[in-house]
């Protein structure tokens, strides 16, 4: 193995996808996971990725989180993959274990620069927006939608002092994908977050794939709300809105046309016609999902500015209310999001 000592803190179906491109370029990287069953089935026989072209299989070394502690070497390059209200205590765990002029990279949705800049120092971070789309449901088998070749990342500093390093970073995370390094990193992983507002919840409580979900009369509509809300957010907190995916020519001064056109990449660019989001398979295993770090966001933002964000206070009640046990995902949801803005 040759180059930095690389961590993928968090290896599911995304961060699994992702350590093995790298492993496979022959880079040294080591897979920290919290999954005791998907760790002991990597340590058996690798990770499967199946892509819809193909399947690899990747041998990688694996520890559970419980094994950090035994670490001794520290790492050049943290890749975090976690859930975004993990980033805190993620970053806590690793941080004993990063070089003083090492880097941790946010591979999330949700603002979890800040959280990691916090804790790590500006110095130490490196923001990220990720377009990959995959699925996990057994143990070291990854059902990866978007290979390689069409998956997307941005990447960018949050202090001059890390501009020299963006390129390293890419050249190394481009084995997994198209890497863009960014000028203003966080308006455009504001711009993510507003496709996530749009898509992931909504969708998820009707417990439909994405494009399913679109398809149902007035839910295009009220994504677009929820995605509008988020570009107003956006505005709110003096960010701006700025193209990701390598779309060219959006105009940033039509919100309406520059969130259909994000929300459409990732629904028809990206997405399969079968792809169900990560919200949706949060619930799907038992899991809480990330709605107070997308949807609530964009809600607390226009409480913060004297305004209010119905549609996406729509989404997070919801959502609060399928993992309460209190309302099932299921199709005829649509009603409590299109009728209750009308």
């Amino acid at each position: 193995m040759t180059g930095p000592r690389i961590a993928v803190l968090g290896t599911g179906a995304n961060g699994a996808a992702i350590g093995a491109d790298l492993t496979r370029a022959g880079l040294d990287v080591t897979f920290i996971e919290q999954w005791p069953e998907h760790v002991a089935a990597m340590r058996a026989a690798g990770v499967r990725v199946d892509m819809p072209e193909e399947s690899v299989v990747t041998p990688v070394r694996a520890l559970n989180l419980c094994e950090v502690a035994t670490l001794r070497e520290p790492f050049d390059l943290v890749f975090t993959l976690v859930k975004a209200y993990d980033t805190r205590w993620a970053c806590e765990l690793i941080k004993p274990l990063v070089k003083p002029d090492g880097l941790v990279i946010g591979l999330q949705n949700g603002m979890t620069i800040d959280a990691i800049a916090d804790i790590m120092g500006p110095e130490r971070t490196l923001g990220a927006v990720i377009e990959c789309s995959a699925a996990m449901f057994e143990p070291g088998v990854v059902e990866r939608h978007t290979p390689p070749a069409k998956s997307w990342f941005g990447l960018g500093s949050v202090t001059a002092a890390t501009r020299p390093r963006e390129r390293e970073v890419a050249d190394i995370l481009g084995h997994a994908g198209t890497v863009e390094i960014v000028e203003d990193i966080r308006s455009a992983k504001w711009a993510k977050l507003l496709v996530n507002a749009g898509e992931l919840v909504p969708s998820a409580v009707l417990n439909l794939p994405m494009r399913e979900a679109m398809a149902t009369p007035g839910m295009r509509e009220f994504m677009l709300r929820c995605g509008i809300e988020a570009a107003e957010a956006i505005i709110a907190t003096g960010n701006k809105l700025v193209p990701i995916f390598g779309l060219d020519g959006l105009d940033p001064t039509d919100p309406h046309k520059f969130v259909e056109a994000l929300l459409d990449a990732v629904m028809y660019d990206f997405a399969l016609p079968h792809t169900k989001t990560t919200v949706l398979h949060d619930w799907m295993k038992g899991r809480r999902c990330e709605v107070e770090e997308i949807n609530g966001l964009v809600v607390d933002v226009h409480a913060e500015h004297g305004s209010s964000a119905p549609a996406n206070a729509i989404a997070v009640e919801l959502a609060r209310r399928v993992e309460s046990g209190e309302l099932e995902a299921r199709p005829e949801n649509v009603d409590l999001m299109v009728k209750s803005l009308s």
